[in-house]
């Protein structure tokens, strides 16, 4: 286990504490921008994870064709726990005005000789996408990504059907390098998949001035 993992999961159980785990002015969490804080994915998570990718109105942007139940779930998160700090970092994303869950994120396929990795998103509730929290934890992880891992490339794929989402990632910094023509099959038809990616120098160029306000 990394010691990044281990410190991430030492976090205490918040289920009895009324406070945030990090409320202004507090605590510092390790990996953080704007509104949300990445932590470690724990088994407790698990029950919330389930609830979000059975819901149509998340998975349908998503690679994902068929319900996931509970033992899916478990097995899944044994395979991310012992890939995390190898060539996978998976995260929770968690608002910091209350430390409630709202998606996950992950850096995935890390080749750390090359310095490319691909990312991967998702908003778990409906009702909680288009306030900020996508991008603020896209910003968090490149920052991570970038800063901590050394990468000199990440990169994502977007359905064309997901407009929004590919709005968002173009106003973090990534640029359309490419489309795979009828990559997907989904309801009966295919759909293009558009390939984007951000560079380091493009994300230093674009947090140098942020840092500075």
């Amino acid at each position: 286990m990394t010691l990044l993992l281990a410190r991430l999961q030492a976090m205490p159980d918040r289920s009895s504490q009324d406070d945030p785990l990090f409320p202004p002015g507090g605590r510092v969490p390790m990996l953080a921008h704007g509104s949300v804080y990445l932590r470690a994915a724990e088994r407790s998570d698990i029950p919330t994870f389930v609830r979000w990718y059975t819901d149509l109105r998340t998975t349908q942007t998503l690679l994902m064709s068929s319900p996931m139940g509970h033992a899916a779930e478990e097995r899944w998160f044994d395979q991310m726990l012992d890939a995390h700090g190898k060539d996978r970092w998976f995260f929770v994303i968690c608002r910091r005005e209350d430390d409630r869950a709202v998606g996950g994120i992950d850096l995935h396929e890390v080749n750390l000789r090359s310095g490319s990795a691909s990312l991967g998103i998702a908003i778990g509730d409906p009702a909680d996408t288009g306030r900020g929290y996508g991008s603020d934890a896209l910003l968090s992880l490149l920052g991570f990504g970038f800063g901590q891992l050394r990468l000199e490339r990440i990169e994502l794929d977007v359905y064309d059907f997901n407009d929004r989402a590919r709005r968002v990632y173009e106003r973090v910094g990534f640029a359309h390098e490419g489309t795979l023509r009828r990559a997907l099959f989904r309801d009966g038809a295919f759909h293009d998949v558009h390939r984007m990616a951000i560079l380091r120098d493009e994300w230093a160029a674009r947090a140098e001035p942020e840092a500075g306000r």
